[in-house]
């Protein structure tokens, strides 16, 4: 049988363009449907989908076109476009409906709607749905124009009761020649159906496949939460195994090719409960590649604990940005004030053309992070950051029916970077970035953020969805959202830190970071060069059998130090000494043992995780233990008039770590090791450098005298 596309007209009603009409479109092109849309500029009458049934004005819209429409043997396929997508082609779709035997198919649902007393009304099918769903139907003009010729009801009123009541009259289903699609052949309703549909990916294209009747549907109509935000980052072909992301490079606005400046963003920063390395995380903010001339600054500090860094940043570098606002803990504002406060201030201003919200626990690496969310010329887009070592990350990939969290079938792909693209999705969290005009538009409530039952960012997306509430449009679901949000993993952009334990009682708490942020806590202590250490043979040999290797930034020296000068309880450098097993000490030292400060299990596991492989190259067939539980672990202080040498001694461990935490000549004179067996000494020890060598026997040493300045070492003794 042949089938003729070209006598197929698809109709849709779209009072206002949003991103979901967009994507039909798109949709819709991509199959070369010829696509009629009504109502365009009208006011939306049609009743909120929320209180009251409503859609009647789609039926005064598509009565008064058919009108106009005389050739008899055009289909017409009347759908949603607000949350559909097509999946197919005119033909597949002509097919399928003429197998259907009928002049008028309508989509179907298994649940009944809006009227439940109706449910015996209907007639039974032998297999599927038995419930007709008025988000679309196709059929011969002249039957459709039958159907609709008997309605005069007003804007509001229902077209799902009024299309329901004509087929389960039994003379008008025969005389007009009605059937429901029972088994979603040609209709997908994703309400009450979102187990039913997965995708099926065939070579360059993508379907929703139903597996509970195996069939393709063509049209997929998303009156179930989020389901089709899901279902359209695929269909037809935004995103295949064979091509990744087809759509991603769409609408791009480069930076490159601005003839103005470059817009103007408003960066808020949220400081809500103590956080580490609040002091990396301006750092970043510093690095990041844009203009900061082209960048306002508003600042929300809620905890005394981080003032001090706040106000660092801003004395030394607040100069730099065109704007800053800051508001501390002494200012009385609550989280959900400065947030709202914040949108606002974007908002009211006509210079400000994105509003960029970066929370304080988001570690932002990637520096053209701005750049490239600005040139996606996105609503709402955020770059996706996950917590290492776990499936949390930034965004939702799905709603529940309730409308709070569901994972999504492709969430963890696209968490571990299996599936690589820009993601529609129901929610975004940390740092994104919005259009101002958004703000002035569709989002010009003052009070975004303002809830007594959700947190602040739940409460704001809440909003997407509010919008349709208060702005319904036709045939939407009360979960459809009128604006899309994004995410974007095409790049590596960062992580998110963990607050969880995140004690506050030390000098510099960050250093006990090392398991709750390993990768942050490496980041800041752990040098730069460490990584290259076997590859590039950084490792040298200035004695026999004695290694020398970076390990510690200068910052993670210089934490060390202050830490202990800080905690400020020095050994007397006498033999007797209570701290340790037997209670006398042979070559005793001016120190402090790091479980004095609470620090061995962190020390414990940085020489675990730093030290230990280097031992295992270095020694060959020596596997550390490195035991859990050590007492020699400290911090050595040599001044001139205090303990400015260490006499020759043999240290009590297999092998000993000795790290330089400040710079012979800057800060200290003399100082060094020599082992005597070899007459060979280091008298520079590099700051930040680990000096490892056997502990018993063959190296027998001594700490050469430091004659100016103050001199400490970082010492350990390893499986003694």
């Amino acid at each position: 049988m042949l089938y003729f596309p070209e006598k197929l007209v698809v109709v849709t009603v779209a009072t206002t363009e949003t991103d979901g009409f967009r994507r039909f479109l798109r949709s819709a092109k991509h199959f070369n449907y010829t696509v009629k849309v009504l109502g365009r500029g009208e006011k939306w009458r049609g009743g909120d989908y929320m209180s009251t049934p409503g859609g009647g004005q789609k039926v005064r819209l598509l009565k008064e076109a058919l009108d106009q429409m005389e050739t008899e043997d055009t289909i017409i396929l009347f759908i949603d476009s607000y949350d559909v997508v097509l999946a197919s082609g005119p033909k597949e779709l002509l097919r399928k409906f003429h197998q259907a035997g009928h002049k008028v198919v309508f989509s179907s649902e298994s649940l009944i709607w809006p009227d439940r007393h109706l449910e015996d009304k209907h007639p039974h099918v032998r297999e599927g749905n038995r419930f007709l769903g008025a988000g679309g139907f196709m059929g011969y003009l002249p039957n459709i124009k039958d159907m609709v010729s008997d309605w005069t009801g007003e804007d509001h009123d229902s077209d799902q009761l009024y299309f329901t009541k004509i087929y389960i009259n039994p003379e008008k289903r025969k005389s007009i020649n009605i059937t429901v699609d029972s088994k979603c052949r040609l209709f997908q309703n994703l309400h009450g159906a979102l187990d039913e549909v997965v995708l099926k990916f065939e070579e360059g294209r993508v379907r929703a496949r139903n597996v509970l009747y195996d069939t393709l549907p063509v049209v997929i109509h998303g009156n179930g939460p989020t389901k089709v935000n899901y279902l359209g980052n695929y269909i037809p072909n935004s995103w295949t195994f064979e091509t990744g992301c087809t759509v991603c490079h769409e609408d791009l606005q480069p930076l490159t090719t601005l003839k103005s400046e470059y817009p103007l963003v408003m960066v808020g920063i949220f400081i809500q409960q103590p956080t580490p390395f609040v002091s990396v995380f301006f750092e970043r903010l510093l690095k990041l590649k844009y203009p900061k001339n082209r960048l306002q600054l508003f600042i929300y500090n809620q905890e005394v604990h981080h003032e001090d860094q706040v106000r660092t940043f801003l004395q030394d570098h607040g100069h730099l940005y065109q704007d800053v606002k800051s508001i501390g803990s002494e200012d009385d504002m609550d989280a959900v004030s400065s947030r709202n406060l914040a949108l606002d201030m974007c908002r009211k201003d006509k210079n400000c053309d994105y509003f960029f919200n970066l929370d304080i626990e988001v570690v932002l690496k990637n520096e053209d992070t701005l750049k490239i969310l600005i040139e996606q010329n996105l609503p709402v887009v955020a770059p996706m950051i996950t917590r290492p070592g776990r499936l949390w990350s930034n965004f939702w990939g799905a709603l529940s029916a309730d409308g709070f969290y569901a994972r999504s079938e492709d969430y963890v792909d696209i968490v571990q970077g299996r599936r690589v693209g820009v993601w529609n999705v129901p929610y975004v969290s940390s740092v994104y970035l919005i259009k101002a005009d958004l703000l002035r538009s569709e989002l010009s409530d003052y009070q975004l953020f303002q809830s007594n039952t959700l947190d602040a960012d739940m409460i704001f997306f809440v909003h997407f969805l509010d919008y349709f509430v208060h702005n319904p449009s036709p045939g939407s679901s009360p979960l459809t959202f009128a604006i899309f949000m994004y995410v974007t993993n095409l790049h590596t952009f960062g992580r998110i830190l963990s607050t969880e334990n995140y004690q506050t009682n030390h000098l510099h708490n960050d250093l006990w970071q090392i398991f709750e942020n390993p990768a942050d806590w490496q980041d800041r202590y752990i040098h730069e060069n460490y990584t290259r250490i076997m590859k590039d043979k950084l490792i040298e040999t200035p004695c026999p059998d004695v290694y020398w290797f970076p390990v510690f930034t200068d910052v993670a020296c210089n934490h060390i130090v202050q830490e202990m000068e800080h905690f400020g309880q020095w050994s007397g450098g006498n033999n007797k000494d209570s701290r340790i097993q037997g209670g006398y000490e042979n070559v005793p030292t001016i120190d402090i043992h790091m479980n004095q400060v609470n620090y061995e299990k962190e020390w414990h596991k940085f020489l675990l995780d730093y030290i230990a492989p280097i031992t295992e190259k270095m020694y060959p067939g020596y596997y550390t233990k490195v035991r859990a539980h050590f007492d020699l672990a400290f911090v050595v202080r040599y001044k001139p008039d205090e303990q400015p040498s260490l006499r020759p001694h043999h240290d009590a461990s297999t092998f000993t770590i000795n790290i330089a935490l400040n710079q012979v000549g800057l800060d200290y004179q003399g100082g060094g090791c020599r082992f005597l067996r070899y007459d060979c000494s280091i008298q520079a020890p590099r700051k930040g450098w680990a000096l490892m060598h056997p502990g018993r026997l063959t190296h027998y040493h001594e700490g050469l005298p430091t004659t100016a300045g103050v001199r400490y070492i970082a010492v350990s003794f390893v499986d003694p």
